[in-house]
């Protein structure tokens, strides 16, 4: 199966990245060059996923160190330092924009003595090995989660968490990938997944692409699907996983786990190991991003979708307890729950 890079250093070390937020319509790739374009594209989500945040936050710490090059020493340090602290809060419940920021701030600890032209090399070094560790944790998933899929199955799924948003396959799109790969024949229901529509707009885009069976549907429409023995299995991503196996995931997540419960349909996560957070033993203590209420009021149409003045709830994530998920699938196999 040949996948589109959602974000990749070029020949040149140029930071590439394929702005999400214009598909399925157009296919657009983007330079990211400073810190204001990094903090942009991931605020905005033209880079998304987090994986794909990840590996976004480390090759752009590279782009900038190298754009600082010509300082002096303690210059450099103080001003990478400072765009780092900077790009983890933008945003807060995918761990891996922490996670990937700290491996390369701990490459520029280890080698702070050194002049910046000679740190640039190591800061290269770590951000592709972060990309390349992805790739290889995405390929694991799909050999893990490929054999849950059978002939003639129904999945689900929600939000998108394919190449889009990784470096490869995927997270939870990777067992799909792979079980078509093997001429498994099936259908893959996808949410349109409000208010960004990330599965209307990306997950059917890529399976389509990748000539899967794909039916979109309404958030709202999954139990009916469910109460007429359409779904089989269901797979999902993670942004973050809270120690005691509460995973953090787009709005919406819980409601279809709540739902796959029950009606005794298995209900699959997949996820890197990185994406589990040690430090929130539950998942009260994940941060859940709240975003901009013009989302749901008035982005999709020219005119208002909702009263001037009206309240909004804009959860970017929610949390669904462990005891709701069959498994969670990582590149280590899958922990039953």
């Amino acid at each position: 199966m040949t996948v589109l890079r959602a974000v990749r250093l070029d020949e040149q070390d140029r930071l590439i990245i394929i702005d999400q937020t214009k598909l399925p319509g157009e296919l657009v790739f983007v330079e990211l060059r400073d810190k204001t374009g990094l903090i942009d594209a991931i605020a905005r989500l033209k880079v998304r996923g987090a994986p794909a945040i990840g590996i976004a936050a480390a090759y752009g710490v590279f782009v900038l160190a190298r754009s600082y090059s010509g300082l002096a020493r303690l210059e450099f340090l103080e001003a990478l330092r400072a765009d780092i602290a900077q790009i983890r809060h933008v945003r807060p419940t995918a761990i891996n924009l922490a996670w990937a920021l700290a491996r390369m701030e701990e490459m520029l600890r280890q080698h702070e003595h050194e002049q910046p032209r000679q740190i640039l090399p190591w800061l290269r070094r770590e951000a592709q090995a972060i990309f390349d560790e992805d790739a290889a944790i995405c390929r694991a998933i799909a050999a893990h989660g490929a054999p849950l899929i059978r002939d003639g199955m129904g999945v689900l799924t929600h939000c998108n968490a394919g190449w889009l948003a990784t470096s490869e396959l995927g997270t939870a799109l990777a067992p799909i990938y792979a079980a078509q790969e093997q001429g498994k024949k099936f259908r893959v229901y996808c949410d349109e997944t409000r208010p960004l529509l990330q599965g209307a707009r990306l997950t059917a885009y890529e399976l389509m692409a990748a000539q899967v069976e794909t039916i979109l549907l309404c958030d709202n429409m999954a139990a009916s699907l469910m109460a007429a023995a359409q779904v089989d299995i269901v797979f999902v991503g993670a942004d973050r996983v809270a120690a005691n196996g509460d995973v953090a995931n787009k709005i919406g997540t819980l409601s279809l786990a709540i739902n796959a419960a029950h009606f005794g349909i298995p209900f699959y996560v997949c996820a890197p190991s990185s994406t589990l957070d040690q430090s929130a033993p539950t998942g009260a203590q994940i941060q859940i991003e709240q975003r901009d209420a013009l989302e749901i009021t008035e982005m999709w149409y020219k005119e208002r979708m909702a009263p001037a003045g009206v309240g909004v709830y804009n959860a970017a994530f929610d949390v669904t307890p462990r005891e709701l998920i069959t498994g969670l699938i990582t590149e280590a196999g899958i922990k039953y729950f």
